[in-house]
């Protein structure tokens, strides 16, 4: 038996409190350091850095 259903699928946007558009990107932020910034040698160590982190976290814990 059919019937029929009446559904609202309105949406309601709520204002959010930002200072720009919409259309407007956020404002850039100074960061204090930047993976797009460093040069290649610098973003190798820094992967290196945190490899060795990592594995001595390892074998710390494998002990």
């Amino acid at each position: 038996m059919p019937h029929a259903h009446s559904h609202d699928h309105a949406h309601h946007h709520h204002g959010h409190a930002h200072s720009h558009g919409s259309a407007t990107p956020h404002p850039a932020q100074a960061a204090p350091w930047s993976l797009l910034r460093m040069t290649v040698a610098g973003r190798l160590a820094a992967a290196f850095a945190v490899s060795a982190a990592l594995w001595i976290l390892v074998l710390v814990a494998m002990r």
